[in-house]
């Protein structure tokens, strides 16, 4: 079989590097870059197939300036045979639809369509540092038109033209089974990247980098660049979020160190401060007129997302925005929700008691699992009925997935993993026109250490929601609404990806953002596995407290924890009411996920290790020590002050 693998992968500024740019956006131009990392593992990847294929041709693609050319150098003195690089001034400024676009279109022109009649698999990191969108590998593979799985941790082909890929989902994993060719976005739990060779270091030297323009790959420019993109960043300022200065511990042994900490506790000190981050000034606004280009487009769209036959929480705290933007729009105003499902009506009732308006309803035997091929048909067929201004989704690993393939088809883009959702106006200069009313939509990038406006101009304006950000709307029981069934076109093609396997384990995502204390390790926890982190959990759990465990990317890509228990940038954003950092260094991404804790103990071996700065508390000790003599003194009856949960 004559497989071609094709590792999409893209050069990144380093965040601590990035600066603001006196027009409100970010400057890269004076950071170090490196690939990506996620799309180091892609690469991986692509070589561990070849094992398996060492026929296979392997090819590198990217997109982006004449710079780019070392990443791809890097990718074809790894064991690469080729590489391509769309570069062109048309294509600067463009978002993850514009980029998603063109990319693909480039794959289009070198013969990657979904009727080629040589197999190619397409692989990519899960997501870019920069962005961390995760759309780009589900656009391409929309716009191919071809089935797709992200957030996967393994891969391997099957022989039959198959490839079998390990997806992680919330609370575990599912064996999938897809044809080629396929798109597969690649988690950095997996192989880790070798080193370039000697002799790979000598080709890629001599190598030749293929560079394309748009005009070389029939790219117009009407959906490209800053002009061309449905969404656009209005601005960015400084994520600014502080609280008083940490009080440590002091002591000889770990006796008295915690002594002390229970004694800082008890006196209920640190009270979290915060200092929010302020718009960039601008210029008077002018007088120009208000003008409406919904066209028609009103109400407001969520998704249901279920696991074991359940309504997951992220799409219930998805209705606390909808209801909000609602209430800013007024006129009426509705909130639909879907719910797609193997009988599943009887949870539309839940769905009113929290906030929906109407329940649109699509039951099928077939649609018993999430599948990204026959859900995004769905939405799409009743977008186009209904004709939506906004559509929400939960930033979980379907929700990640599924928004961009949709905002593909109905080309309006998206913006990924937002903490806050209003409804605003735009001054659109070029027109001499103020767009309102309007989404703004904002999200953390740049390592969580800026905070972008986003705005979409084609509709439905969609958004996914980051999980935990938004408190679940208080019930009201009895609460009803309209219910409507929903019969929609599917083809036998939309069923081409097959589930093997489901597997949900203990470590269901409620649990993380139903605890009251959190017991989080770090890598300084793996020498035994995470066991006296889990032993602190439970012996909280015993005296009746709502506790978790829990852990940092760290120790889910070195596998001693699955990943529904993650928190941070890329896993889970909590609140709880304590939460216990224990050898977790405090890499800004990690602290993206707990920082709105009421409380943070840190315990740690290095005095200068960063999380001592985001914490009220704190430990410098050995976690061999510490944690045993704090879980004793859980058992004797300190629980933080946290009360007993209630049954």
């Amino acid at each position: 079989m004559a497989l071609t693998i094709i590792s999409l992968i893209k050069q990144v500024p380093l965040a601590t590097e990035m600066r603001m740019g006196e027009d409100g956006l970010m400057d890269r131009t004076k950071a170090k870059s490196i690939i990506n990392i996620d799309c180091q593992f892609g690469l991986e990847a692509g070589l561990q197939l070849k094992k398996q294929y060492p026929d296979a041709r392997l090819i590198a693609c990217s997109m982006g300036p004449g710079s780019f050319e070392v990443a791809l150098r890097t990718a074809i003195s790894m064991g690469y045979d080729d590489a391509y690089l769309l570069s062109d001034r048309k294509l600067g400024g463009s978002d993850t639809y514009a980029t998603g676009l063109a990319i693909s279109t480039m794959l289009k022109h070198l013969g990657f369509t979904k009727d080629a009649k040589e197999p190619f698999i397409i692989l990519a990191g899960r997501q870019t540092s920069d962005g961390d969108t995760a759309h780009v590998p589900s656009q391409v593979a929309e716009s191919l038109g071809i089935p797709q799985a992200t957030f996967v941790e393994t891969v391997k082909a099957d022989g039959e033209g198959n490839v079998i890929a390990k997806r992680i989902i919330e609370g575990g994993y599912q064996m999938m089974k897809l044809p080629m060719p396929c798109t597969i976005s690649l988690t950095p739990t997996g192989i880790p990247p070798r080193k370039p060779s000697l002799t790979g270091a000598i080709k890629a030297r001599n190598a030749k980098i293929t560079v394309f323009g748009i005009d070389d790959i029939g790219l117009g420019t009407e959906k490209i660049g800053l002009s061309g993109s449905p969404t656009i960043v209005a601005g960015v300022v400084n994520i600014v979020s502080e609280r008083a200065p940490i009080i440590m511990s002091q002591g000889s042994n770990e006796t008295a160190l915690v002594d002390s900490l229970i004694a800082n506790y008890n006196k209920g000190a640190n009270v979290l401060e915060k200092k929010e981050a302020t718009e960039k000034k601008v210029s008077e606004k002018p007088e120009f007129p208000f003008y409406d280009n919904r066209n028609g487009a009103k109400g407001i769209i969520t998704w249901a997302e279920l696991a074991n036959g359940k309504i997951a929480r992220p799409s219930l705290e998805l209705l606390t925005p909808a209801r909000h933007l609602a209430d800013q729009l007024g006129d009426d105003t509705k909130i639909m929700t879907l719910l797609i499902g193997k009988n599943v009506k009887d949870q539309a009732q839940i769905l009113f008691e929290h906030g929906s308006d109407e329940v649109i309803v699509v039951e099928d035997d077939k649609l018993e699992e999430y599948l990204v091929l026959p859900f995004s048909s769905i939405f799409e067929q009743v977008i186009k009925e209904r004709n939506p201004e906004i559509a929400l989704f939960a930033a979980t690993t379907s929700g990640r997935e599924l928004a961009p393939r949709i905002g593909m088809k109905t080309g309006s883009g998206v913006t990924a993993d937002c903490t806050g959702l209003e409804i605003g106006e735009y001054v659109n200069r070029k027109e001499k026109v103020i767009n309102k009313p309007i989404l703004h939509s904002r999200r953390p990038t740049y390592g969580e250490s800026k905070l972008a406006t986003i705005l979409g101009f084609v509709y439905p304006q969609i958004s996914t929601a980051r999980a935990g950000t938004f408190e679940v709307p208080a019930k009201v029981e009895g609460r009803t609404g309209v219910i409507s069934t929903f019969a929609p076109k599917l083809t036998k093609d939309e069923f081409k990806v097959e589930i093997l396997q489901t597997v949900r384990g203990e470590g269901n995502s409620v649990n993380l953002f139903d605890a009251d204390v959190i017991v989080s390790g770090g890598r300084g926890t793996t020498s035994d596995g995470l066991e006296l982190i889990k032993k602190l959990a439970d012996a909280l759990k015993a005296q009746g407290v709502k506790a978790e465990w829990a852990c940092s990317r760290v120790v889910v890509d070195e596998g001693f924890s699955e990943y529904a228990r993650q928190v941070g940038q890329t896993g889970k954003t909590v609140r709880p009411k304590l939460y216990i950092s224990v050898g977790i260094s405090g890499a800004i991404q990690h602290i993206a996920g707990m920082k709105e804790s009421e409380k943070i103990i840190a315990i740690d071996h290095n005095p200068k290790a960063s999380i001592f700065h985001f914490a009220d508390f704190g430990i410098v000790g050995e976690y061999t020590d510490i944690i045993p003599e704090l879980t004793e003194r859980v058992k004797a009856g300190f629980t933080f002050g946290i009360e007993p949960a209630k049954n």
